[in-house]
């Protein structure tokens, strides 16, 4: 099966890049993590078994991210929650099964909460819901703090690449949408996967989510030595077997 490709206008003039795989069963939708696209080895290998099982597979990249347009800095949690509530609405129908990524987790979480008789599965990846809250902050080092302040944005050395550039609009916005304070009224079944030794998003973090969520069908897999990004040939063959064993 073919994949095609184009992109979604938004209102303020901004378009969404968007990659299709036109299938049977409940469409799959892929949300990347923060600075990472849909070209990512994760999102590709999902891809690859949309099309090998005949399944509606959808991935995208928000706005500020990979083919999209805008501007990475000006992103916030509350933009990048509206863009995937976009291509959901305008893009899909009927049930949808939402794989996340990072903070694709929290993304996909918003976005269960938002559209909860859409969703009849979940599969999260290292997710890292709060994460500008409960996560970032604590590791920020003096420096960042006064860049924060003078300058409203710090730029934060990246093991993967270039900097991160991290806004204080992107912390101050993201503690409006926290979820990990109370329960998270998930009903759908929902698969976690985190690595042992994952650098960004420590295993209890992800835990804590796991048990956060209401629905009864939860199931939490640690895979003790891997990393954040979960990309190597055994991660991938995981992600893909917690994705076919959903109802």
């Amino acid at each position: 099966m073919s994949e095609t490709s184009g992109f979604l206008p938004r209102p303020d003039g901004e378009r969404l890049a968007w990659r299709r795989v036109a299938g049977k069963g409940p469409t799959v939708v892929w949300l990347g993590g923060y600075r990472s696209d849909m070209a990512g080895t994760k999102a590709e290998a999902l891809a690859d078994w949309a099309k090998a099982n005949r399944r509606g597979y959808l991935r995208f990249d928000y706005f500020g991210h990979g083919e999209s347009s805008g501007a990475f800095v000006q992103g916030t949690i509350t933009r990048w929650r509206e863009d995937a509530l976009a291509v959901i609405d305008e893009m899909t129908e009927g049930p949808l099964v939402l794989v996340g990524s990072s903070m694709g987790g929290w993304i996909a979480c918003l976005a269960a909460l938002a559209r909860p008789e859409r969703i009849c599965g979940m599969v999260l990846v290292a997710p890292a819901p709060d994460f500008t809250t409960k996560l970032m902050p604590a590791s920020f080092p003096p420096e960042a703090l006064i860049a924060l302040r003078e300058a409203r944005v710090w730029m934060q050395p990246s093991e993967y690449g270039d900097p991160n550039p991290i806004t204080l609009a992107l912390l101050e916005d993201g503690a409006r949408w926290s979820i990990l304070d109370a329960s998270v009224p998930i009903a759908a079944p929902v698969r976690v996967l985190q690595g042992g030794e994952d650098p960004d998003v420590p295993w209890r973090h992800a835990l804590q989510l796991a048990q956060a969520i209401k629905s009864q069908d939860v199931v939490f897999s640690l895979i003790k030595d891997g990393d954040h990004r979960l990309s190597r040939p055994q991660d991938l063959a995981r992600l893909v077997a917690e994705l076919s064993s959903l109802p």
